[in-house]
């Protein structure tokens, strides 16, 4: 299970322990993910000080962000 803030959408890492998302005050939910649900295996997060994972990064160096 990983957690997920229900209003900013922010991603916290595994071994954050937390009530409400650190960035914006939000309730925290949390959901299933794990091969059988197809979810690609994902390399190392990156975590920043506050517990949340941080966007991947492209291959020449970029924060890949959705359009």
């Amino acid at each position: 299970m990983e957690q997920i803030c229900s209003r900013c959408r922010a991603l916290l890492g595994t071994e954050t322990v937390a009530d409400w998302c650190p960035a914006c005050g939000g309730a925290l939910i949390e959901r299933e993910v794990g091969e059988e649900l197809g979810a690609p295996a994902e390399p190392a997060e990156e975590i920043d000080h506050r517990g949340i994972v941080l966007p991947r990064r492209h291959a020449l160096g970029g924060i890949i962000t959705p359009q």
